[in-house]
């Protein structure tokens, strides 16, 4: 057996992972474990073991609770549950074992050329750990997608509204005060994940530029996008599901002045991917602004 490709999808965050792991998991060449985001570099990078663990544990409730409700599909739950427990069992050594995780991403591989990796906590981590992490096999191949950054922060915005929501009708009430606080500084997890400009700039020094793949999220559900990452992976090229949407989120709508506060906060990630990739899709333009940010009250 051929050593295999390693391609790491790094971010951002709701910026199309989900649809491009299914995408990946789906082409014949490529090979993908049951549970999506393997957090492994940035579990290393701060000691976080014991939350994936946590966060695994989650994951393996929900999936016998799908258990018992979807006797038919049996087979693929089994196989997340698997997957899960052997994931933990790796966390649970709480330290680095990178033998270990290429072995977990190995496993029922085959024939096929490349393995993965979709976790879009990895365009966070510092540079010498995406040094590292890109160079952890002979051939690792990065793929960083870019949402258009007002859409990109309020689809956060709204996941985190529905996760912390204690019922449906609250969401829109939480999703407002998260935005608030976002912009005035107090939700950090939340606006390090806009940060464009500090990720392009580590990507670019950590990774080689013919291994990393920049793509614009607006542009990746179409043929031309898909064709792009499968040349990219060196891949035979297959069409996108092109209308296909995968954990869109509650639909809450930004008022006019979030709107303005978003466009203004934002405004120096629009012009660092302009100075990077040389251009915005235009559906990007609509939201630039180079109006100064303040807080928002």
């Amino acid at each position: 057996m051929t050593a295999a490709r390693l391609v790491l999808g790094v971010g951002a965050t709701k910026a199309g992972s989900s649809w491009l792991h299914r995408f990946l998991s789906d082409h014949p060449e490529c090979h993908f474990r049951g549970i999506k985001e393997v957090h492994y570099f940035d579990a290393v990078a701060f000691d976080a073991y014991d939350a994936q663990i946590k966060q695994l544990a989650q994951t393996s409730g929900r999936l016998l609770a799908r258990l018992a409700e979807q006797p038919g599909k049996h087979e693929n739950l089994n196989r997340q549950l698997a997957d899960a427990a052997e994931l933990e069992a790796l966390f649970a050594q709480k330290r680095p074992d990178d033998a270990g995780y290429l072995a977990y991403l190995d496993r029922g591989r085959g024939d096929r050329p490349v393995i993965g990796d979709i976790t879009p906590a990895y365009c966070l981590l510092p540079e010498p750990r995406m040094r590292a992490m890109a160079a952890i096999v002979p051939d690792v191949r990065v793929i960083y997608v870019l949402r258009d950054p007002v859409a990109r922060l309020w689809s956060h915005v709204r996941m985190m509204a529905g996760r912390r929501a204690e019922a449906p009708d609250e969401v829109p009430d939480r999703a407002h005060r998260i935005l608030r606080r976002t912009l005035n500084g107090k939700e950090r997890q939340i606006a390090i994940r806009s940060d464009y400009a500090g990720a392009l700039r580590r990507l670019r020094a950590a990774v080689p530029a013919d291994k990393l793949l920049v793509l614009f999220y607006e542009e990746m559900f179409t043929e031309d996008g898909a064709a792009r990452i499968c040349h990219h992976l060196g891949i035979a090229r297959r069409s996108a599901p092109v209308d296909e949407k995968v954990h869109e989120g509650p639909r809450v709508a930004a008022r006019e002045d979030e709107q303005d506060a978003m466009r203004a906060w934002l405004a120096p990630q629009y012009d660092a991917v302009r100075r990077d990739l040389g251009r915005l899709p235009d559906a990007w333009h609509a939201h630039r602004t180079t109006a100064p940010a303040g807080p928002m009250t």
